[in-house]
């Protein structure tokens, strides 16, 4: 079973999936943007680049995504392995694409739509998504703004579109508030893996 963690920068995302490690130790947990290739480094270079060409920065983490999927997520998927990833596709269609929607010079009528079409051919979906919850001003608070990606009014169109995709898939996102203590949201999210997992049994 594939479940993914999804939310804005600040959510806690990173924090619970660490914490779950105790809890799932038999699962494999893994990330994206990688941080064990070279294609993952250069998805951190472009990261703290602010000129960045987005359409170019969409395929760098598109190829990122492709590596991760043959070299970990397929591997422990055949193993029978529950797949526990921080961060997924989904990451990639809410933030590439309101890096796209603002950006100069790429006429794209839905660029939500076009990154979401760029994967359908070749990526998985997860069964499980649990999103993690909160206002973008918040979240820029947490996150520190530290790069291009934290900024609050940035991270509200990014929120918008995982709304966009929320209101799409509705039976594969389970909706978390990330404004509870670290310990309630770790103890939703456990709940909400329980009852996954024995739907997939």
């Amino acid at each position: 079973m594939l479940v993914t963690l999804e939310g804005l920068d600040g959510s806690g995302k990173t924090t619970v999936w660490e914490s779950l490690q105790d809890r799932f130790p038999d699962a494999v947990f893994t990330r994206e943007p990688t941080d064990d290739s070279w294609y993952g480094d250069a998805v951190y270079r472009s990261i703290e680049d602010d000129d960045a060409d987005p359409l170019a920065e969409l395929f760098l983490y598109t190829a990122d995504h492709a590596a991760h999927l043959s070299r970990v997520i397929e591997p422990a998927l055949e193993r029978g392995d529950l797949v526990l990833s921080d961060r997924y596709s989904d990451s990639r269609f809410a933030y590439q694409g309101a890096t796209l929607a603002a950006a100069d010079g790429h006429d794209l009528d839905d660029p939500l739509e076009y990154v979401v079409d760029i994967h359908r051919p070749f990526s998985i979906d997860p069964e499980l998504t649990i999103y993690l919850d909160l206002d973008s001003e918040t979240a820029a608070e947490r996150a520190g703004t530290t790069n291009k990606f934290e900024r609050a009014a940035y991270l509200e169109s990014v929120r918008e579109n995982y709304e966009r995709l929320i209101e799409r898939d509705p039976d594969r996102f389970v909706r978390v508030d990330a404004t509870q203590s670290p310990d309630a949201v770790l103890e939703d999210v456990s709940d909400a893996l329980a009852a996954a997992a024995e739907a997939f049994e």
